[in-house]
């Protein structure tokens, strides 16, 4: 049964990090927006991600939490909300430190995980659990939030009004030929597919016609892959790792004809400006965590990698099961991600 049969008036989402889950979240916003626009919206975030979200969102009260503040930040994200009591809050993050800012807001209808999807106590925070959809996707949980609200099932959909500085920032480095995205790098090394791989498939791409770009954050997990991939390349391509903002790298994958990244943020980014994008996984269900809208160019050793390492095969595993085996990505070979490389710029009709 929803919980509205009418607007209500006002709602607050949390949900920190990171910026991939963000955008997925995004979709979900947004649907509610589309149904009640006179609903308002006040949404907590972490500190980069609130600074993506701003102006990505502008009729949206966006709360930042600087997680390095600690208590205080979460003092602070309370002052920020001045007492106002809500509607509802969409707990739509499993975290202890989501759950404890949890604490501090006031609603009347606390929406959380159920049990299948919960953890980390989320559900001793919640007064409502959100059945979960039968899809395992991230995305189509976070859509399950806005059903039970009483908002009609649709399919997410993102709009976004990039700054137009910063598209245009991203116009002055395409040119005439398509451009390829590589974002070569996830926070986690593990999770990155291999430098030689990387350089193979840049390769490849520039004798089908593409200009290149490495891009990505500043971290150095980041960069150093970036100076990696440069070394092993014949000729160099534009690295604009560590040089961009969110907002950049956001305009840039909305010009660009294709985009190439691991289980990561600009993965997301991608599929939010509908840019094609394929996306390499390993230690994730890409049925999961994969671009949601293009998952079909995903390359994937999970089910090779999971039965290896438990002896089972996907569907007979919890859907959190993640490979642990480290070198996974290794199993992702050059050829199988020139092969969807090529059924992309054909199915797409990227090179003309």
């Amino acid at each position: 049964m929803p919980l509205f049969s009418s607007p209500p008036h006002s709602i607050c989402i949390l949900r920190l990090s990171a910026i991939g889950d963000v955008c997925n979240t995004i979709a979900a916003v947004q649907a509610i927006q589309t149904e009640w626009p006179q609903t308002k919206i006040t949404w907590i975030a972490s500190k980069a991600e609130a600074a993506l979200l701003t102006p990505l969102l502008p009729d949206i009260k966006i709360i930042s939490f600087d997680k390095k503040q600690g208590f205080s930040g979460m003092r602070a994200v309370w002052k920020a909300l001045d007492g106002q009591k809500f509607d509802a809050l969409l707990h739509m993050q499993n975290a202890i430190r989501a759950s404890l800012i949890s604490l501090g807001i006031k609603a009347k209808y606390r929406l959380g995980f159920d049990k299948i999807r919960s953890g980390d106590l989320q559900k001793f925070f919640t007064n409502i659990k959100v059945p979960s959809p039968t899809s395992v996707h991230v995305l189509d949980g976070f859509m399950a939030f806005t059903q039970a609200l009483g908002i009609k099932a649709v399919t997410p959909t993102w709009a976004l009004p990039i700054p137009e500085k910063d598209l245009e920032w991203a116009k002055t480095q395409m040119s005439e030929k398509p451009t390829l995205i590589v974002a070569p790098a996830a926070s986690k090394a593990f999770k990155n597919w291999t430098a030689q791989g990387y350089a193979g498939l840049i390769e490849h791409a520039k004798t089908r016609g593409f200009r290149v770009i490495l891009a990505g954050g500043p971290g150095a997990i980041e960069v150093q892959l970036g100076k990696e991939i440069e070394d092993l390349l014949s000729n160099p391509v534009t690295n604009l790792i560590g040089k961009t903002t969110l907002l950049q790298l956001i305009a840039l994958e909305k010009e660009a004809a294709l985009v190439l990244a691991p289980d990561s943020g600009p993965a997301h980014l991608a599929n939010a400006v509908n840019t094609p994008v394929i996306g390499l996984y390993a230690h994730h269900n890409p049925a999961r965590t994969g671009p949601y809208n293009w998952r079909h160019y995903v390359v994937s050793a999970y089910e090779e990698a999971i039965k290896n390492e438990t002896g089972k095969t996907a569907n007979e595993l919890s859907w959190r099961t993640r490979v642990k085996d480290e070198n996974a990505m290794k199993r992702i070979s050059l050829e199988a991600v020139i092969m969807r490389f090529d059924e992309a710029i054909e199915k797409e009709g990227l090179l003309q």
